[in-house]
C-alpha cells in the first residue's frame, strides 16, 4: 500500500509518503505513517501554501520507494479551515489523482490534529474526552470531539460557540487542544461542566500521525468542508457598465 497524505488547512503545512505491503506496522496498530516505512515533511507558516506543497511533495516521494504513478491512495484534509488553505489541499489532492489514477481518502483537519495530540500527550487521554477547538475568531471556534480510546469521533465537524461546545461534551472529564482549548475549558468552568483542561494551544495538523485505519477511500473528488460562508460578497448594484 503506497499513501500520500497532505494537509495546508491552518498554520502549517505538512506531507507524509507511506508504504507497507500488509497495511499494518510490525505490531499491527498502526499504518504506513505510523511504522518506520514514511517519510514526511511539517513546516510552520501562516501563508504560502500554495508555494510550498508541491516542493515538500517531490521532497518526500522522492525519498519514497515509489512514484506517483505507483500511488494506491491519496489522503487530504477537506477543512475546516482557511478558505485559501482548503483549496490549496484539495486541487493538489484532485491533480495527483487524476495524473495517478489513485483515489482520495478524504479527513478533517481537526481529526488530524486529534492524532497528533494523541501521539504527544500519550496514555493521559484514555478514558476522557480529546476536544479539539480551533479559534475561528469573532467568539466561535471549530470544534470536534473524539473517545480518547480509539479517537473515534463523538460528532461532526462544527463551528460554533465555546459554550455550546462545551454543552456538547455532556459533562465528560476532558482535554481541549488547538488554539481555542483555553477558550472551551473557560466555558465548560463558567457553566460548572465537568473540568476541561487547555493543552497544545499551538497545535497544527500533521499528517504522518493519520493511522492507517482511518483511510477510507472515497468515489469521487474531495470537496471542501467549508463551515462558515466568505466574508467577501458581491456588491449589489455594483456592476460596471459595457463598453460599446
Amino acid at each position: 500500500m503506497n499513501m500520500l497524505a497532505f494537509d495546508t488547512c491552518f498554520g502549517g503545512c505538512s506531507v507524509a509518503a507511506g508504504w507497507n505491503a500488509s497495511g499494518t506496522n510490525a505490531s499491527g496498530t498502526g499504518g504506513p505513517f505510523a511504522s518506520d516505512h514514511a517519510v514526511s515533511r511539517f513546516e510552520r507558516l501562516e501563508r504560502g501554501h500554495a508555494e510550498r506543497l508541491p516542493p515538500m511533495i517531490a521532497a518526500v516521494l522522492e525519498e519514497a520507494p515509489f512514484a506517483v504513478s505507483d500511488l494506491d491512495v491519496i489522503v487530504v484534509t477537506t477543512g475546516p479551515g482557511t478558505f485559501t488553505g482548503q483549496r490549496v489541499g484539495i486541487a493538489a489532492a484532485r491533480a495527483l489523482s487524476l495524473a495517478s489514477g489513485a483515489p482520495v481518502a478524504v479527513l478533517s483537519s481537526l481529526a488530524v490534529m486529534a492524532y497528533t495530540a494523541a501521539a504527544e500527550i500519550g496514555p493521559e487521554i484514555a478514558g476522557k474526552v480529546l476536544a479539539v477547538a480551533v479559534d475561528a475568531r469573532r467568539g466561535e471556534i471549530y470544534f470536534q470531539a473524539f473517545a480518547g480510546d480509539g479517537l473515534a469521533p463523538l460528532n461532526a465537524p462544527t463551528l460554533t460557540t465555546p459554550e455550546a461546545a462545551a454543552q456538547i461534551l455532556e459533562g465528560r472529564v476532558a482535554i481541549s487542544v488547538g488554539s481555542g482549548a483555553d477558550m472551551l475549558a473557560k466555558a465548560a468552568q463558567a457553566l460548572d461542566r465537568a473540568p476541561v483542561t487547555a493543552r497544545l494551544g499551538a497545535l497544527e495538523p500533521d499528517v504522518r500521525f493519520i493511522p492507517f485505519s482511518s483511510v477510507v477511500p472515497g468515489a469521487g473528488l474531495p470537496q471542501p468542508l467549508y463551515l462558515r460562508p466568505p466574508d467577501a460578497k458581491p456588491q449589489d448594484g455594483a456592476s460596471l457598465k459595457r463598453v460599446s
